[in-house]
């Protein structure tokens, strides 16, 4: 029976851990400025709702962040270099900020029906970010 040893070099690993890290961290980072421009963006606090009990301000926010994390992810695999994923990132903002935009226009009562807990529009904003993220990060492979 023949046994291999495995053996990892420490000096091997450091760079690719510190490497995860900048990835790690950024991407975090961007995720956060995300947040934040999001909920500047929008006409109500999404933040207070939330801790109100707002299921609808709740499912359009996490929609939101869910399809910005999954360009986010995609990036993160599909780019080589960090400055790409970082560019790749930025337009990801934009896109779901302008998709947000466009999709509230075209429902012309979003505020109303958000501050108003109305969980099946909620859902139906955070489903059309969810969607346009995940279209998003296909187009980025």
């Amino acid at each position: 029976m023949r046994h291999t040893v495995f053996t990892v070099s420490l000096e091997n690993c450091v760079p690719a851990i510190l490497n995860y890290l900048l990835h790690l961290v950024t991407a975090g980072a961007l995720v956060l400025a995300f947040f934040v421009v999001y909920t500047r963006v929008t006409p109500y606090d999404e933040v207070q709702l939330i801790r109100q009990g707002n299921h609808a301000a709740a499912l359009s926010l996490g929609g939101s962040l869910i399809g910005f994390s999954a360009t986010i992810a995609s990036a993160l695999m599909h780019t080589a270099d960090y400055y790409q994923f970082a560019g790749w990132a930025l337009g990801a903002l934009i896109v779901q900020l302008l998709v947000w935009v466009l999709a509230t226009r075209l429902l012309r009562m979003s505020k109303d029906q958000i501050e108003a807990d109305n969980s099946a529009f909620g859902g139906l904003l955070g489903a059309i970010s969810l969607s346009i993220g995940i279209v998003n990060a296909g187009c980025i492979s």
